[in-house]
């Protein structure tokens, strides 16, 4: 188990504003939206570029008051939050949502776009802040990789079964999508390898793309896509949070895949915990 705090000071200012509930609301509210746009896009942070990440869910049990414990691990427990993984950011000086994300950009974008954070909760007094973040404890009992791969497949399914809107990107209702053992076992293979060396990336450890990966099991293909997951620990969990970020939607909804296989990894060494790949094929 993980505990870790940063704080950061940008204004040596008075702290004894007090502002209308309803306005902090609605500041801590367009915080977590600023924050899950800037995961939205690759965004370049510690010399490297991110990937396009889900967004986190709102959690009121990480909104923990800034003038609270500094035990975090302590304040989880508290607020019966069952984490494997907790990180603050503590911020003293922004006077509201734009300038504390302007912030967070500056000193804690590893922070705020690491894949294994599932939930966030911010909680602002005056001008301090506290953003926390956190994966909890696997909650579901799933089945072998295969299983749970179909389950998706399932959950993607229903999804491309409706219209949407992908970010500003409409898309018709696209057709069900079949299973194939070859993406099956790409998947797999990709989604172990996460799990057991502690990464995430589309791009494997011997520098393979997934259409590389698809093209050395043989998979003859036109098109191939790939979706990744960590730390969510149920099929419909993965789904809703690639629905929620424009370019894994856009991804599900398209209509020239027909094939798609998929899995999960687990390894309890690693940061996530939990790992998914979803690989589409259009053959």
């Amino acid at each position: 188990m993980r505990v870790l705090s940063s704080v950061v000071c940008l204004a040596t200012l008075s702290l004894g504003l007090v502002c209308p509930a309803s306005a902090l609301a609605g500041e801590e509210a367009q915080l977590i939206d600023s924050i899950n746009a800037f995961r939205s896009q690759a965004q370049p942070c510690g010399g490297e570029a991110s990937l396009e990440l889900p967004p986190l869910n709102s959690d009121t049990r990480l909104a923990l008051s800034p003038e609270g414990t500094r035990d975090l691990q302590q304040a989880m427990t508290r607020a019966a939050y069952p984490m494997v993984n907790v990180q603050a950011i503590s911020l003293s000086g922004p006077r509201d949502a734009r300038s504390a994300m302007t912030a967070i950009q500056e000193s804690f974008c590893q922070v705020v776009l690491d894949p294994q954070f599932v939930d966030i909760g911010v909680s602002q007094e005056g001008r301090d802040w506290r953003i926390v973040l956190a994966r909890p404890l696997l909650s579901g009992r799933l089945g072998d990789w295969q299983a749970e791969g179909r389950k998706l497949l399932q959950e993607v399914n229903a999804a491309r079964a409706q219209p949407r809107q992908c970010g500003g990107q409409p898309f018709a209702a696209a057709g069900a999508l079949g299973w194939n053992t070859t993406l099956a076992e790409v998947a797999a293979n990709h989604t172990r390898s996460m799990a057991n060396h502690n990464y995430f990336d589309h791009i494997d450890r011997d520098g393979r793309t997934p259409g590389d990966r698809a093209e050395l099991a043989g998979y003859a293909y036109q098109q191939v896509g790939e979706a990744i997951a960590a730390g969510r620990d149920t099929p419909r969990k993965v789904v809703d949070g690639w629905l929620a970020s424009s370019g894994h939607c856009a991804t599900l909804m398209n209509p020239d895949f027909r094939e798609l296989g998929a899995a999960y990894a687990t390894d309890p060494k690693s940061d996530a915990g939990i790992y998914w790949t979803a690989l589409f094929g259009a053959p």
